[in-house]
């Protein structure tokens, strides 16, 4: 009966007072030891698209952004968090630049859902899909992010198919095994890049476990799953990882993997110098994976005018992750990016 007041029904109990149907004795027991809320709203930004970013204050300066994306067809994304800060330090990615502070437990993950649902009940509706791809890396808290999905796909509880939760990762190997062997849920790799010598610039968790250590798991836990597709993330980041000769190269890297790509857009902000592929250079890009028979599909930009699209997400203290030495191939398109954002800021 607690767990259908606070997860099923739509209820989503916020407090003792809002139980009914319980003896006055368990009552009195969960108001003198148990807590509803585990997270406060201290702030919500509406982007002109609609995309609601949800800021929440854990205590201290510690704070967590968790996004509601409208989509067609009543379609309602939330993006979850699951770390203070991330400890991967992608290059192309605001939150990585905040280090990482802390795990957030599971109650503090599915927490985000249940404030998503009552915020959007109104005019969005239902909440159709789950993505933790907000701050942090999932699988570098796996123990309270498996915990957390359990609940969201629970039958008497949030009952949210395995299969539209998708749980993001950069490319922990060991956690990404035992995330495809525990839960039923679906998985989305960050790629991002076609040779080593690229990713372990700008995804330095590459320095551990490199593209065929990667992909080499994958093919090996995916072997026994019927039926299931990983999601390859590719963000383009102009002059970088954009080439013809990128894209020939991701078709042979994931081509005996089964798989979908979705191809995104950089969003920028103050922490990298990237800038994004253009238009047409992203499609010529998809066009060619297209041919070759893979499925895949451009996913565009959702919140970046209040910071809450994909790679934006956070807020930086003091510390801050170092920004790694940049190849000397890449030297000059990096110079030449900060002359353009230079050029745009004046402006």
């Amino acid at each position: 009966m607690l767990w259908r007041w606070m997860y099923g029904n739509g209820k989503w109990a916020q407090h003792v007072d809002d139980l009914e149907g319980f003896n006055k004795s368990f009552v009195s027991m969960l108001r003198d030891t148990a807590e509803f809320n585990v997270l406060s709203c201290e702030e919500t930004r509406v982007a002109m698209d609609g995309t609601k970013k949800m800021i929440f204050n854990l205590g201290g300066n510690d704070r967590i952004e968790t996004v509601l994306i409208p989509g067609p067809r009543n379609r309602v994304t939330v993006c979850v968090s699951s770390q203070v800060g991330c400890a991967m330090n992608c290059q192309f990615c605001y939150t990585g630049r905040m280090g990482l502070r802390r795990n957030l437990t599971a109650a503090q993950i599915v927490e985000q859902l249940v404030i998503a649902q009552r915020s959007c009940a109104a005019d969005m509706g239902q909440v159709s899909n789950v993505v933790f791809m907000g701050m942090g890396e999932p699988l570098h808290n796996i123990d309270n992010v498996l915990r957390a999905a359990e609940i969201m796909i629970d039958l008497h509880g949030l009952h949210i198919s395995p299969r539209k939760i998708t749980v993001s990762t950069s490319g922990l190997v060991p956690q990404l095994r035992r995330f495809c062997r525990e839960s039923s849920c679906s998985l989305a790799v960050s790629l991002n890049a076609t040779t080593d010598e690229v990713r372990n610039w700008i995804m330095p968790i590459n320095r551990k476990y490199n593209l065929a250590a990667l992909l080499g798991a994958l093919k090996e836990e995916l072997s026994s799953k019927k039926d299931f597709k990983v999601l390859f993330e590719y963000i383009l980041l102009a002059g970088i990882n954009d080439s013809v000769e990128d894209a020939h190269r991701l078709i042979q890297l994931v081509r005996d993997i089964p798989c979908k790509i979705n191809l995104i857009t950089f969003n920028p902000h103050t922490e990298a110098a990237f800038i994004p592929t253009s238009e047409q250079k992203m499609l010529h890009f998809r066009d060619i994976i297209a041919n070759a028979g893979l499925v895949v599909a451009i996913r565009h930009s959702r919140g970046d005018d209040q910071m809450a699209a994909c790679g934006q997400l956070g807020q930086l203290g003091l510390d801050r992750a170092p920004k790694l030495k940049v190849p000397r191939q890449f030297q000059s398109v990096l110079t030449q990016a900060e002359d353009h954002l230079s050029a745009a800021a004046i402006l």
